[in-house]
């Protein structure tokens, strides 16, 4: 459940090539089409609410996914619906991706439509998978090292908790705390994942691609502390391949290790 991107690095694009390459079959419900480059977002273009809700109504009534992962969605109304239809349908293992801000820095979603995605999304998700700017906004921390990482994803866990959810919280690393780890809270206990930092400045739809490989190897039957390990090292992989397109932060190799007609 996410926005379009018209070049193919990001968003529901990245999301279905992460789940084939993960070794599921992926569907669609697309909350927006965007106008999209490695350069930036230049137009949004959202989905009406009944249509999000008929996407999700053929889906969930016909190949009924054992994982659901929920990504850029900008408005209330949109939330809304994806929250009740998920309700509905009984979804099960929800990774929430709480896009906010793209990997260019263009805003994703609408100021009022922040605070229910915590309250409608986050409840309902199994875990959540913030990166550091995103962990900010949703706590109102200040995360700039390893210390204050293991005390947003716990504040995070918290709140989620008293508001009757139980999502285990990844916060990512990198950004301004410039490592590969991520910090991952399950039932208010802090795992930490290691992972090799991989210079390359083409990072276009990393968070879609981790979000997804984690929703997928939930759906092959891992748990969430081995469905993150597993989809770091497929992230790792992905950005280690070396692909170089567009004219700004590009995407990555979503089957690296394909070597036929290269």
């Amino acid at each position: 459940i996410a926005g379009s991107d018209s070049s193919g690095g990001a968003g529901i694009q990245a999301d279905l090539k992460t789940m084939l390459a993960n070794g599921v079959f992926g569907e669609s419900v697309i909350t927006a089409l965007t106008a999209q480059n490695t350069m930036g977002v230049s137009a949004i273009s959202e989905s009406a609410p009944d249509f999000l809700n008929a996407q999700l109504k053929a889906v969930f009534t016909d190949i009924v996914p054992d994982a659901v992962k929920i990504g850029m969605v900008s408005s209330k109304l949109l939330i809304e619906v994806i929250a009740e239809a998920l309700n509905i349908y009984q979804a099960k293992n929800i990774v929430l991706d709480p896009v906010m801000v793209s990997t260019s820095g263009s805003r994703l979603i609408e100021d009022d439509a922040a605070k229910m995605l915590m309250d409608k999304l986050m409840v309902i998700a199994d875990i959540i998978t913030p990166n550091i700017p995103e962990t900010e906004v949703i706590t109102g921390m200040s995360v700039s090292d390893a210390q204050s990482m293991e005390s947003a994803a716990i504040k995070m866990y918290q709140d989620i908790k008293n508001k009757g959810g139980h999502a285990a919280v990844l916060v990512k690393g990198g950004h301004s705390v410039h490592t590969a780890s991520d910090c991952l809270c399950i039932d208010g206990e802090i795992h930490w994942l290691r992972a090799e930092r991989i210079d390359n400045p083409n990072t276009h739809g990393t968070g879609c691609t981790l979000s997804s490989a984690i929703a997928a190897n939930l759906a092959l039957g891992c748990d969430i502390k081995e469905s993150v390990r597993a989809a770091k090292e497929y992230l790792t992989g992905a950005l280690k391949a070396g692909l170089d397109l567009g004219k700004g932060s590009g995407p990555l190799d979503h089957t690296y290790w394909l070597t036929i007609n290269r």
